[in-house]
């Protein structure tokens, strides 16, 4: 069955190495997108008033993201605070985004490695020789593993045992700094504005994490679940050697029942009418179309013109989001320049020259 252009990720459906590679080269691609946009960004951002032009007034995205997590300092001497810097250090702004460059062209040949070695012996059954994969160890390692960078982020990143901490703004969101943080373990942890929840909540979900990976490490599947499994599941068998097949609809003993329709409370139990109605179901066949008609018989299909209203309509819609959102930046200019109409009681905007500055008092003429 020939396959249309838009459904190319089907050929790594039974490709595990060739899986890892297209996971490998979208994530390269992702790691080489943040570097270079962060190094485009150091570029065009003027630290020179951390107060009154902030980097978020600048349009800036990633910067924001790097200063959260605690980077602060810069290679060109400044600080995100104001101050002059002589030593950065490795982990500046300029050092993540080299980081990320750097761990993208690795990614890319690695990608580019497993695409080429895709059968390794890794993917085949020890015992037998045979393709398989252990999927239930497969998911135990990986939620292993993302549970302990969850609980390393917040048990030591966030709390400054071994790390930084995060960025904490003042109550009015005009200056900050990067400090510690001590996990908020009761209700004042679920508050968006208390950042001991952020600690909290990443050395529990990464306890779970790690709870959850041994237990699927250590505790098999029943033999019964993949019994189920594999009756209830019409299986479309493409193992890496056509000869091994070992799933076939004869060897399995596969049945198809129908529910509703003309067919209903039908079962079918010869493999020739099995593979017919899993042939037909893949298509989209198994249900009846008046083709007189519309000549209809329930496969997807496009043209270049159902692509070129999709794309029209797709376009449109992110218009429309954008006419949205310029025409409230406009309207509401004074709530996206962050004054809020309720902080005159706290702050006297206009008072001084430079916001927060006493020496700079403006003289009333």
């Amino acid at each position: 069955m020939g396959l249309p252009w838009y459904r190319v990720h089907t050929v790594v459906l039974n490709d595990p190495g060739r899986l890892i590679a297209v996971h490998l080269m979208h994530t390269a691609l992702v790691s080489g997108w943040a570097g270079s946009m962060a190094l485009y960004e150091l570029a065009v951002f003027d630290p020179s008033d951390p107060v009154l032009d902030p980097m978020w007034r600048q349009g800036m995205f990633v910067i924001p993201f790097m200063t959260r997590l605690g980077i602060t300092k810069s290679w060109g001497g400044w600080s995100i605070t104001g101050e002059t810097v002589t030593n950065a250090g490795i982990w500046s702004y300029e050092g993540v985004a080299a980081v990320h460059i750097v761990l993208s062209g690795l990614l890319f040949l690695a990608a580019i490695w497993h695409w080429v070695y895709w059968d390794l012996e890794l993917f085949r059954d020890e015992r037998t020789g045979k393709p398989s994969l252990d999927l239930p160890k497969i998911f135990g390692i990986h939620l292993f593993l993302s549970g302990v960078l969850c609980f390393a982020f917040g048990a030591f990143h966030v709390t400054g045992l071994f790390g930084p901490g995060i960025w904490i703004s003042d109550p009015y969101g005009l200056t900050g700094k990067v400090q510690p943080v001590a996990p908020a373990w009761g209700a004042e942890g679920f508050d968006p504005f208390v950042p001991g929840g952020i600690a909290s909540h990443h050395i529990a979900a990464g306890i779970l994490g790690i709870l959850a990976g041994l237990f699927h490490l250590s505790v098999r599947p029943p033999h019964e679940l993949f019994v189920r499994h594999e009756q209830g599941i019409v299986r479309a068998d493409v193992p890496f050697r056509r000869a091994e097949s070992k799933y076939s609809v004869e060897q399995v003993g596969v049945t198809v029942e129908f529910y509703g329709g003309e067919l209903d409370g039908v079962s079918f139990s010869d493999p020739a009418t099995v593979k017919k109605y899993a042939r037909r179901a893949q298509l989209g066949e198994i249900f009846e179309f008046d083709r007189a008609t519309l000549k209809s018989d329930g496969v997807f299909r496009s043209s270049p013109r159902g692509w070129f209203t999709f794309g029209h309509a797709t376009f449109a819609l992110l218009f429309f989001f954008g006419h949205i959102w310029h025409g409230a930046r406009t309207l509401f200019r004074d709530v996206f320049a962050g004054i809020d109409p309720d902080l005159d009681a706290q702050v006297e905007f206009g008072a001084f020259q430079k916001l927060g500055d006493p020496t700079t008092k403006r003289q009333v003429i």
